[in-house]
Formats: C-alpha cells, structure tokens, sequence
C-alpha cells in the first residue's frame, strides 16, 4: 500500500518533560515528498521531535500538523526507530510484511506485498532468512521495507543507521538515497552525521542545544540520482557541510 505524500508543519511547537524545557518554538514546514533532514548535539531533542510529529508525544505549546490533521497523527506518519526491532522468531519476509498484518491483512497476502519490495531492495535471496542470520545492513533494509508497507505518507527515520560501522554506513546511505528517489513520501529524518544529511535530505534543520531550537537552515545541493563519491567533494556541498558545521559549532 502506497500513500501520498503529505505536508508536515510545525508551528511554535514545544515540549518539556516536567521541568526540563526540550524542545522551544519549533517551526518550519516539510513540502510533500520533501526529505527534511534534523542535526544537532546529543540531547538536543531530535528524537523526541520526532516522536511530536508521529504522535507518540502531544507538544505542551504550538501545534505539528500532518496532513490536515493536527490530533491523530499516528495515522500519517511511520516511524523507523534507531533499533530495527525486528522479532527473531520471524523471516525477512514476515518482518516486514508485519505493517500490513496490524492492518488486518492476511499473512499471505501481507508477504505477498513484501516480497517484491525486499527483491527491490536487494533481499530477494533471503525472504526466509531469520534476522539473526541477517547482516546489519540487511535488518535496516527489512525494517525499511517495514516502514514503507505502513502506507503513511509521512516517514520519520530516528538515526537509521546509527549502529553500522563506518563502510556499512556508506553503502546503506547510498542504498536509501535510491530508495527514497522511488519513493513519492515526506520524509522527516535524525542525523548526527552532517554530511549524511546534507547528502540524503533536500534540506538540513540545524538544531541549538537543549532546549533545541532551529538556529540555521541549509539547503541541500545533493542529488540523491547522483553517486555519493562525486556529491562529497564537490564545492557546493563542501560549502553547505561548512556551513551547516559552523552553525552546529556555534549552537546558539
């Protein structure tokens, strides 16, 4: 199942957690289909905004709007968390087609629908493969397909590929530049790594520290049809890192 792209918006968003201010007066609009990429320190609040657009979390002031709907978010967005969750006791396939079955779908026809997206990624050759035989990248891409199979048209991705070692890395952002080029979703995504974001999102919301405010906004000059080697060294997207890096450095 496959939706259509929707606007996300926030609007003088904030949220504490009792007395401890996390998030301030957060704003800015994501255009349908947009990948809008979040950066900034550890603790800033990147997660726990997301969680604010996915509905896990009510903001204390302002208003996150997806869609036209600004109360049962839940029904718009999927959220990947940092962890693939996968269950050990299921196949890729059955991983995946989980979305699906919380739907209703039966299993048949849930790994029906499962099936061509995993060949698509490049798992044809393991749909019956238990994820502890499974690489890490391999468990991201089942947990991407997951994603995908919710059928929400806005996708919020929490460090996707945080717990990859630095080659895996690479190839995985190489791999879901693809994949979102396919895919007609907005995308809401958390990154540590700025180049990772500069090179994913169309743009970069840089985050001050706790309480997180948006300080600067970049855009990016990246090309997710374009190989990742050629974008990072080329002297628009050398002077977006520098800037979104400076903006970080300050955190103002």
């Amino acid at each position: 199942m496959k939706a259509e792209a929707e606007a996300v918006e926030l609007a003088g968003a904030g949220f504490s957690f009792g007395r401890l201010e996390v998030l301030r007066d957060i704003s800015f609009r994501a255009e349908p289909g947009e990948v809008v990429a979040l950066v900034g320190r550890s603790g800033c609040g990147k997660s726990t905004l997301l969680e604010l657009v996915a509905g896990l979390r009510q903001p204390d002031t302002g208003r996150v709007v997806t869609g036209v709907d600004d109360v049962d978010r839940i029904r718009h967005v999927a959220l990947m968390p940092q962890r693939d969750c996968l269950l050990p006791w299921l196949s890729a396939a059955d991983n995946a087609a989980l979305a699906p079955r919380n739907r209703g779908v039966p299993r048949a026809e849930a790994r029906a629908a499962a099936g061509p997206l995993l060949e698509r990624f490049g798992m044809g050759e393991f749909l019956d493969t238990a994820p502890a035989e499974l690489s890490g990248g391999m468990r991201q891409r089942v947990a991407f397909a997951r994603t995908l199979l919710a059928g929400k048209p806005v996708i919020a991705l929490d460090e996707p590929f945080a717990s990859l070692d630095a080659i895996t890395r690479v190839e995985m952002q190489e791999w879901l530049a693809s994949a979102l080029a396919a895919e007609a979703r907005t995308v809401l995504m958390v990154s540590h790594d700025v180049e990772e974001a500069l090179y994913l999102a169309d743009r970069v919301l840089v985050l001050s520290e706790r309480p997180g405010r948006i300080i600067a906004e970049v855009t990016s000059p990246a090309s997710r049809h374009t190989p990742r080697a050629d974008v990072i060294v080329s002297e628009p997207f050398l002077g977006a890192r520098k800037r979104a890096t400076e903006a970080l450095g300050t955190g103002a």
